[in-house]
């Protein structure tokens, strides 16, 4: 809702099976493949390497933070935040014979909530239009 309050094309996809939940058309007609993430208060999600190609520039990672008694905070969040790995973004290539996967995760806590600002939805999507 948010990216068609902007006057973008949103299309929805009938299966998550590769780790996209939907597509949105910027104003220069660019396809962009969106992966959306929530968390509560703040904490750790991820994104499985295999479905989130940090090499792909037209795909974002769209982050909801629910705060009791307040609208979400929505950060929309490039590929690229990745290539400066730091506490917040944060890449974990485990070794073969694991249970885990490697992945792409993002650690919110209060000492980094600073750097996820300049991700801001208002901000970010700018690049769409």
């Amino acid at each position: 809702m948010e990216f068609a309050s902007y006057g973008l094309d949103v299309y929805t996809s009938e299966v998550d099976d590769h780790g996209i939940d939907f597509i949105v058309k910027d104003k220069k007609g660019i396809f962009n493949e969106i992966q959306v993430k929530s968390l509560r208060n703040k904490g750790y999600t991820f994104m499985q390497q295999e479905k989130f190609d940090l090499s792909n520039k037209s795909l974002y990672l769209v982050l909801i933070i629910f705060e009791e008694d307040k609208l979400p905070n929505i950060y929309l969040v490039p590929t690229s935040a990745w290539n400066n790995e730091n506490n917040m973004f944060i890449i974990r290539n485990f070794d073969k014979g694991q249970k885990s996967k490697p992945e792409y995760g993002v650690n919110i806590v209060n000492s980094n909530k600073e750097i996820l600002e300049k991700y801001k939805f208002e901000y970010m999507v700018k690049c769409f239009m």
